[in-house]
C-alpha cells in the first residue's frame, strides 16, 4: 500500500527571473576577465511550472508544521521560497487556490487508499477500520495536512475551503455507511441501515476529534494511540 507524504523541498533561492548573461567585448572578454579564465559557475536553472508549483506546496505544508504557528501569509511564504510574492501567483491566482492544491492532494493520497482497502481488505468490519486507521496514519504522517482537516489552518481563509474539507469527511462517512451496512448484514443485524449509519457517524467524530487534538497539541498527541483497541471495542 502507498504512503502518501508531501515533505518539504529545499527552497531554490534563484527567482523566477532569469539573470541575463554578461556582454562579451571584441576580445571575447566579459566584466569578469577573459572567458578561458573565468571560473566555472554552478549552472542555476529556473524551475519547470510544475515543478515551482509543487516547491509552493511543500513549502506552504512545512510552514503549517510549525507548532502554534501563526497564519502564512503570502509574505510570510515568498520570503521562505525567497521569491517575490508576485512568483507566487504566477503560478497560483491566489493563497485559497493554494489551499485548494493541498486539498486536492489530501483527496487523493486518502481516496486512493480507502480503494486500496475496499480492494484487498476482507469483510465490512475489517475495511471500516482500515479506512479508520490510514486516515489517522496519513493525518499523523503530514501534521500541516492535518491542520488543514480539521479547519485549524482554514480559519481566516476562504469559506470554500472549509466547505470542500467537510465535503471530504462527509464522502468519509458515506465510504464507512457502505461498509458497514455489508457488515452488519452478514451479522444478521435486523436494522442495518440504522446501525451502520449510527457507527458511521461515530467513527467519522472519532477521526476528526483524534486529527483536532493532535493538531491542538501541538501535534504532540499521535492520532494513532491506543487506535486498535478503541476500534476494537467500537466496531465490535
Amino acid at each position: 500500500m502507498s504512503d502518501p507524504t508531501l515533505r518539504p523541498a529545499e527552497a531554490d533561492p534563484v527567482s523566477d527571473e532569469a539573470p541575463a548573461p554578461a556582454e562579451a567585448g571584441p576580445s571575447g572578454e566579459t566584466d569578469a576577465g577573459p572567458v578561458e579564465d573565468a571560473a566555472p559557475e554552478r549552472v542555476r536553472k529556473r524551475p519547470k511550472p510544475g515543478e515551482r508549483r509543487v516547491q509552493i506546496l511543500q513549502t506552504l505544508a512545512a510552514m503549517l508544521e510549525q507548532p502554534g504557528s501563526e497564519r502564512v501569509t503570502t509574505a510570510a511564504l515568498a520570503a521562505r521560497l525567497t521569491v517575490s510574492e508576485a512568483a507566487l501567483y504566477r503560478h497560483f491566482a491566489s493563497k485559497a487556490q493554494m489551499f485548494e492544491g493541498l486539498i486536492e492532494f489530501i483527496e487523493s493520497s486518502v481516496f486512493t487508499l480507502v480503494n486500496q482497502i475496499l480492494e484487498r481488505e476482507g469483510s465490512g468490519a475489517e475495511q471500516s477500520q482500515r479506512i479508520v486507521a490510514v486516515l489517522l496514519q496519513f493525518g499523523e504522517k503530514n501534521p500541516g495536512m492535518a491542520r488543514v482537516m480539521v479547519g485549524d489552518a482554514l480559519v481566516f481563509e476562504h469559506e470554500r475551503l472549509t466547505a470542500r474539507m467537510n465535503l471530504f469527511f462527509d464522502r468519509v462517512e458515506a465510504q464507512l455507511r457502505q461498509t458497514l451496512r455489508q457488515a452488519a448484514e452478514a451479522a444478521g443485524s435486523p436494522t442495518p441501515t440504522v446501525e451502520s449509519q449510527a457507527m458511521a457517524s461515530a467513527l467519522t467524530a472519532l477521526t476528526v476529534g483524534r486529527l483536532q487534538r493532535y493538531a491542538r497539541s501541538g501535534f504532540k498527541r499521535l492520532p494513532t494511540e491506543h487506535l486498535d483497541l478503541a476500534l476494537r471495542r467500537l466496531c465490535a
